[in-house]
């Protein structure tokens, strides 16, 4: 029964998940014609509207923080990861934080709306086969977010935890980003239950899964400060976090 409610809300979810795509690809062109802004703020838009059609599917989004650093301007927000409905999530609460990404460059192609963000955004398209070229990208994008004063996500455990296990976290494009935006503070970031959103990839989506987002207090910077103290202070916070909320729960 509940796999039979699951497929009847999955099936309007992913039409209107699909219009959104094709829709706002199109205003994504027209907008690049009056510059980066006006783009940006299309797919702010865009990924606001793709959080709202898995309210079809009773997804619901439960976010803790979001008051503890400024809505406009640049950061470094540092997550754990745990599925592509966590690209959406940060940027419909962070609209206009205009977050920037790291992703695979093969993504650069190929998906309406989401291959035309990743290209004209300003974000780092990397190539997993050549690490200089994968840190020059990241650095560049790390740049001119501080210069343009708008925001970076890292997801520092480089790949999505799908059944939501926290993974390793490596140091390396923290590293790069941190050198590059000295300027802009850290925020760790914990989220958890997106997995459950694409553990069957959308088919179907599970009904009624519920999503936790909370956002640390910022961390100043530090001209002595260390990557590799500040990774590790950023994972036990999630950590901690994520165990919290699983207790409450009785379990995740």
């Amino acid at each position: 029964m509940k796999h039979a409610r699951d497929w009847f809300y999955s099936i309007p979810t992913l039409a209107a998940f699909g219009f959104v795509l094709g829709f706002f690809h199109i205003v994504g062109l027209v907008a690049l014609l009056f510059g980066q802004r006006p783009f940006e703020k299309t797919m702010a838009a865009l990924q606001r509207s793709l959080i709202a059609t898995f309210r079809i599917s009773g997804v619901t989004i439960t976010v803790e923080g979001r008051d503890g650093f400024a809505r406009e301007g640049g950061f470094i927000f540092v997550s754990n990861h745990q599925s592509m409905y966590d690209v959406p999530i940060f940027g419909g609460l962070l609209r206009r934080n205009y977050p920037k990404y790291v992703a695979k460059k093969e993504l650069a192609k190929g998906i309406p709306s989401v291959s035309l963000n990743l290209r004209r955004g300003g974000n780092a398209l990397i190539d997993r086969d050549d690490r200089e070229q994968s840190l020059e990208a990241i650095r560049t994008m790390a740049r001119e977010a501080e210069r343009r004063d708008v925001s970076v996500v890292i997801f520092p455990e480089g790949t999505r935890a799908r059944i939501g296990e926290l993974g390793d976290f490596r140091v390396g494009g923290l590293a790069t980003i941190m050198e590059a935006a000295p300027n802009l503070p850290i925020v760790p970031t914990a989220i958890d239950g997106s997995w459950r959103v694409f553990r069957r990839n959308m088919f179907p989506i599970p009904y009624g899964a519920a999503v936790r987002v909370r956002f640390g207090e910022p961390i100043a910077r530090r001209e002595d400060e260390s990557p590799t103290e500040v990774l590790d202070r950023c994972r036990t916070w999630i950590e901690t976090t994520i165990d919290g909320w699983r207790s409450e729960a009785g379990g995740a």
